[in-house]
């Protein structure tokens, strides 16, 4: 496993151990030493998946204080360009975004701290995306930000997103009260 920094602070890279051989693939998503020694404090309360056909975004999403958590991302299946977005009023990066592709054949992983937001966009049918959380699911802390309004190009002309999804606020309208 090695672990890599990227120009968000607090938000890794993570490429995973693996194995291949005849009889298959053995993946390593997580390793509570490894991630105490690269400085990434986190401990899983809940562990959930999505499976997405293509061109399905879904995001951007969040956890507001006091119920916010800390993400580890990964893909089993498929493939997705993962989207961060700096709601930390406090960071160097406020008010950016950053992107990844993860599938289950480049075997990364992204570990996401509390105070960014979260989405991506499947390429293929059938992505099975995983997220490990650092807190339990509190549908009054549950909030997220419209997916095409801080500026990224999302490269897709017909989204598939959910009802919620479309609900959301404006970043330039959630940037006026983000409490991070």
């Amino acid at each position: 496993m090695v672990i890599e920094d990227t120009i968000f602070e607090g938000v890794f890279v993570i490429h995973s151990f693996y194995v291949e051989d005849e009889r298959g693939v053995f993946v390593k998503v997580f390793n509570d030493d490894e991630f105490s020694d690269n400085r990434i404090d986190f401990v899983i309360k809940e562990s959930y998946y999505s499976i997405s056909n293509k061109d399905v975004i879904r995001g951007m999403h969040f956890q507001m204080p006091p119920y916010e958590h800390a993400k580890l991302v990964y893909v089993v299946e498929g493939a997705i360009v993962d989207v961060l977005l700096d709601l930390r009023k406090e960071s160097k990066t406020f008010m950016k975004y950053i992107s990844f592709e993860l599938s289950g054949n480049n075997h990364k992983a992204i570990f996401i701290p509390k105070g960014i937001a979260h989405g991506f966009k499947s390429l293929v049918n059938n992505t099975i995306t995983v997220y490990s959380v650092s807190s339990g699911y509190s549908p009054d802390s549950d909030a997220g930000i419209r997916y095409d309004s801080f500026g990224y190009n999302w490269d897709v002309s017909n989204p598939i997103l959910s009802n919620r999804d479309k609900q959301f606020l404006s970043f330039s309208d959630f940037s006026k009260i983000t409490p991070f």
